[in-house]
């Protein structure tokens, strides 16, 4: 289950990798191109982004003190990777 704003870690791939949602703690990424056909596959790939866009939505009206704008940084600090040669 996806957990809105809860981390900075969980990816959630509908109908392979067609979509992404990538959680944030400040921000949530949708990327991809994803096709909803009249069929059982189309209503899976509905129902996982439904289920990840109310979450998002629950989390955001729980929110008391939301502010206007989020800003612009980004989620996590970028780590630092060790030069391989």
């Amino acid at each position: 289950m996806f957990n809105a704003y809860s981390n900075d870690v969980d990816v959630l791939s509908i109908q392979g990798d067609a979509m992404t949602v990538t959680n944030g703690t400040r921000r949530i990424v949708l990327s991809g191109t994803l096709e909803l056909t009249k069929d059982k596959r189309g209503l899976k790939a509905a129902l996982a982004l439904k289920q990840a866009v109310d979450s998002a939505i629950a989390a955001l009206q729980a929110q008391a003190n939301l502010p206007e704008r989020a800003g612009d940084e980004p989620d996590a600090k970028p780590g630092v990777v060790d030069n391989p040669f």
